[in-house]
């Protein structure tokens, strides 16, 4: 995994995911998997992991002056999350 350092106009990431779906599979293998390398990367930036049962996986980014970002992660694979998380990180609002 290449690291993502994430900028300054970012303010927060959110993952919302069901502890048990099917579609939230690869949410589940990127937290085992690449939540650590990724936290290390940026080690005092907040990302929020948020279970709750029968909910569809979802991605949210927070940005300068409250703007917020939302992508859907149903039914991606770990790899397909972190992109997201690289396609949210890069955008300016």
């Amino acid at each position: 995994m290449a690291a993502v350092k994430f900028g300054k106009h970012l303010k927060e990431l959110r993952i919302h995911l069901c502890q048990t779906s099917k579609s939230s599979q690869g949410v589940r293998d990127f937290i085992e998997q690449q939540y650590v390398p990724l936290k290390k990367s940026n080690p005092r930036f907040p990302v929020l992991v948020r279970e709750c049962s029968a909910i569809e996986p979802k991605l949210y980014a927070r940005y300068e002056y409250g703007v917020e970002r939302c992508v859907p992660l149903s039914n991606l694979k770990s790899e397909d999350v972190l992109g997201r998380i690289r396609e949210l990180a890069t955008r300016q609002n």
